[in-house]
C-alpha cells in the first residue's frame, strides 16, 4: 500500500483540490499554488476543460493529479492529460483502470467496509469522504480497527480541521474552497496565495 504518494502525503500534508467554473483561471490557481509551496495538487473532473487545466498543470512542471476519477475512461483520459495520481469519491472503475494503469489512487471511502475494500484494492491511501458526515471524531473511531491505513479527510475541511485531523492521525487533509476560494472561478489570486501560506503553514509537523 505504500508507495511514492503515500509518502508524499505523509511529507506535505496537505492536497489542494481544484475545481474552478474557468479553464484559465483554474491553471493560475493551480500554478500559485505550487509556487506557494503546495506540493501536492489535485484538478477534478467535474471543473470547467479540467483535462486541459492538467494538461497545462503539467506541461508546467508541476506534479498534478486528476480528481473526481469515477470510470475507466476517466483514468485513461487523465493519465494521458499528464496526471500522475488520480483521486477518486468512491471505488469502482475509476479506482480499477487507474491501479491497472500504473497510477497511484487515492480512494474515497466512508465505511469500515469500503475501507476493508479500499485497502484490499491496493490503492495508496484512503481518502474520507466526506469527512464532514461524522466528524474527526470518526477518523479516531476508524483508527482502531484500521491503524496502519493512510486516511485523508477530504470534505467541509477548514484550516482548524485540518489541524485536528491531522492530530487524530491523518496522514494529510484534502482541502478545496475553505483553500482555493473563488480563485478557480476567475477570484483574487493574492488572496488564494496567503490562504495557502496559512494552510502550508498550519499543517507543518
Amino acid at each position: 500500500m505504500v508507495n511514492e504518494l503515500t509518502n508524499e502525503l505523509r511529507t506535505h500534508r496537505l492536497v489542494a483540490i481544484v475545481r474552478g467554473r474557468d479553464r484559465a483561471a483554474s491553471v493560475r490557481t493551480a500554478l500559485a499554488l505550487a509556487d506557494e509551496g503546495v506540493s501536492l495538487i489535485e484538478v477534478s473532473l467535474s471543473g470547467a476543460d479540467a483535462l486541459h487545466v492538467i494538461e497545462e498543470v503539467a506541461g508546467a512542471g508541476v506534479r498534478v493529479g486528476a480528481g473526481t476519477v469515477l470510470t475507466a475512461g476517466d483514468a485513461r483520459r487523465a493519465r494521458d492529460a499528464g496526471a500522475r495520481y488520480a483521486v477518486t469519491p468512491s471505488l469502482g472503475a475509476g479506482v480499477d483502470e487507474a491501479l491497472r494503469l500504473g497510477l497511484p489512487v487515492l480512494a474515497g471511502a466512508l465505511t469500515p467496509s469500503e475501507v476493508a475494500a479500499a485497502v484490499a484494492a491496493g490503492v495508496s491511501a484512503v481518502k474520507l469522504f466526506p469527512a464532514s458526515a461524522n466528524g474527526p471524531g470518526y477518523l479516531k473511531a476508524l483508527r482502531d480497527p484500521f491503524p496502519d491505513v493512510p486516511f485523508v479527510p477530504v470534505g467541509g475541511v477548514g484550516q482548524a480541521e485540518a489541524v485536528e485531523y491531522l492530530e487524530l492521525g491523518a496522514v494529510a487533509v484534502g482541502v478545496g474552497s475553505p483553500l482555493c476560494g473563488d480563485a478557480p472561478h476567475g477570484g483574487d489570486l493574492g488572496e488564494l496565495r496567503a490562504r495557502a501560506r496559512a494552510f502550508v503553514a498550519a499543517v507543518r509537523p
